[in-house]
């Protein structure tokens, strides 16, 4: 069983570093060595590597997971989940139940969709005009109209969907998926974090962190604007060789320090972040330049334009990361809080044009570049935020809505996930799921099966318990979605 060690004001160093809102901000050698990070990619130099390549459990449909993140509740009923009654009970008073920040209610003022719905592709799934360009994608996609969970407060709603409990402290899906593969790529993380531009989510580096794992687990983040990675260039008179003997000195006394405290992880975890980042400084610069793309591949994802370029570019560098190896990658759009993310209380129309408005060429374009290079069949493209919205006002006048986790849409595409399908239904009103009911959980249980490893068989032991990402429980995968 892993356990930290206690050590000053009642908290282990890692507690300390996640108070404090650690993350990782600097991967290269030069930054490492100047800050007291903790990311592993490997125990680097040791008898045993974590993050080895492991074989999945039985043949995997998918290599690698881009999770898009749309951090503070879409609305389900003006996005996906077309509702054509709604638009006739706009303004309506009617009975429904709904519970978000503002308590429980019965009954509210309809707020009809706000755009109109068309029908996209062969299977002719009716998408909002907020997704002209994702509409052309629909015969890649499944969606899934019928997620619950069990928190409307972002916070925990966030460390549920990351990590799968409403708590802090447990491991993200990222590291999970780190823990039972392994990194393909020992040159680059196997786990990497990208925030939007407006800064961090709610609850911060508790939504990537490896919890009760080994620091080696968690993920890595990636800058959201100027280089993604700092300090990838060695200081002016330094060569490879006085790194190297630099870095050899530093093991030898590390290594000494760390034999008496093996079962604390953090150490081990410094001296393999300066291995990788030794080697990064090699091979990490080619695959974040972005400008290495073609002009059509660049406005293929809209970088091209002020409005869409900074997550285009974050859609670029998860597709250059995925081809390098990269077990995972998570984007974000929206930080901070109220307009900075999906969280439209206010003004719904500003809200949802502005986020829609940034996200949808880019995904649109991660979709159509993977596919045309042959990689769309072996990348796992999760798109969705913690929750949904209500589908009536939240205040007695105007078109916000409140937080909504009876019911919400979330969608899959690459992988082994069956394209142009949709599973599960909300009733009316997109008020709450009522067929085919799925729990976090079990979308957590499709990503690791699309991923070759077993939900139930994946475990860490901590706390006396066998700990499963779908908690000692279990669940199962979505068969409706996995081709």
């Amino acid at each position: 069983m892993y356990q930290t060690m206690s050590n000053f004001c009642q908290r282990t160093r890692r507690e300390f570093l996640w108070e404090a809102g650690a993350g990782f901000t600097g991967l290269a050698l030069t930054g490492l060595l100047s800050q007291d990070g903790f990311f592993a990619q490997e125990a680097a130099r040791s008898a045993t590597n974590p993050l080895a390549p492991r074989e999945p459990h039985f043949p995997a449909k998918a290599k690698s997971v881009i999770f898009l993140f749309m951090y503070g509740g879409p609305s389900q009923v003006d996005t996906f989940d077309y509702k054509p009654d709604m638009y006739r009970l706009d303004g309506r008073t009617v009975n429904v139940r709904t519970f978000g920040r503002g308590g429980h209610r019965n009954q509210g003022r309809v707020v009809g969709p706000k755009w109109r719905f068309k029908q996209y592709g062969q299977c002719g799934k009716y998408i909002s005009d907020l997704f002209p360009h994702l509409g052309t994608c629909v015969d890649d996609i499944a969606f899934l109209h019928s997620m619950i969970a069990d928190s409307p407060i972002h916070g925990s709603a966030m460390l549920q969907m990351n990590t799968g409990k409403i708590l802090s402290g447990s491991p993200c899906l990222g590291s999970w998926v780190n823990y039972g593969l392994g990194t393909v790529n020992q040159n680059l993380p196997g786990f990497c974090v990208m925030l939007d531009q407006t800064g961090g989510p709610i609850s911060g580096a508790k939504n990537w962190t490896s919890g009760y794992m080994p620091a080696s687990y968690q993920g890595t983040i990636l800058r959201p604007t100027g280089q993604p990675i700092l300090d990838l260039h060695r200081p002016e008179g330094t060569t490879e060789a006085m790194q190297r003997r630099m870095l050899d000195t530093l093991g030898a006394f590390n290594r000494e320090h760390e034999a008496p405290r093996a079962h604390n992880s953090n150490l081990n975890a410094r001296i393999a972040s300066y291995e990788l980042a030794f080697r990064m400084q090699a091979h990490a610069e080619q695959a974040v330049n972005v400008n290495d793309e073609t002009e059509e591949t660049k406005r293929l994802y809209g970088y091209d334009n002020p409005q869409t370029q900074d997550f285009a570019r974050k859609c670029i560098l998860a597709r250059r990361l995925v081809e390098r190896g990269v077990r995972f990658v998570q984007i974000y759009s929206g930080g901070n809080h109220n307009d900075a993310n999906w969280d439209a209380h206010g003004d719904l129309v500003f809200n949802h044009n502005l986020h829609a408005g940034r996200t949808d060429k880019p995904i649109a374009g991660l979709i159509k570049d993977l596919k045309r290079r042959g990689l769309l069949d072996e990348t796992l493209i999760v798109w969705g935020g913690e929750f949904g919205r209500q589908p009536t006002a939240e205040y007695a006048v105007g078109t916000g809505r409140d937080h909504n986790a009876y019911g919400f849409t979330m969608w899959m595409a690459g992988g082994g996930v069956k394209g142009g399908v949709s599973v599960g239904a909300t009733d009316e009103l997109g008020a709450e799921a009522v067929e085919n009911r799925f729990h976090v959980k079990h979308l957590h249980a499709t990503i690791l099966t699309l991923m070759g490893l077993d939900p139930d068989r994946l475990s860490f032991f901590y706390g006396g318990l066998d700990q499963k990402l779908v908690g000692v429980e279990g669940a199962e995968p979505i068969p409706q979605v996995m081709a």
